[in-house]
């Protein structure tokens, strides 16, 4: 099953914790041959629009880089951001901005 990745404030480096997730995502696209994915950027509400689109860019493409030196072809994967403009959970405390700190990936 395909699970998200979470980023510390500010940064587009993939965590030990995420590491293992996206371990587990290449699997599954090993075992889904006919899939492809999505990896969509998305920050937490502090910093400029423009910024945090930049930033989800850099993170998506951190999860795409990963899976594809984990043996996912390149071809099989798309990037998108969508900054702050999607948030996973609502709230202005650190809680709610861990979960929206991420890459979520979808099937397409």
């Amino acid at each position: 099953m395909l699970g998200d990745i979470f980023f510390d404030f500010d940064r587009s480096i993939i965590t030990p914790e995420s590491q293992a997730q996206l371990r587990d995502n290449a699997e599954w696209m090993a075992q889904n041959k006919s899939k492809s994915l999505v990896c969509e950027g998305h920050c937490d509400e502090r910093g400029t629009a423009e910024y945090n689109m930049a930033l989800g860019e850099r993170r998506a493409e951190s999860a795409k880089e990963s899976l594809m030196s984990l043996g996912v072809s390149g071809d099989r994967l798309s990037t998108i951001s969508y900054g702050e403009e999607k948030p996973f959970a609502i709230g202005h405390d650190e809680a709610a901005w861990s979960q929206n700190r991420r890459v979520h990936f979808v099937e397409k």
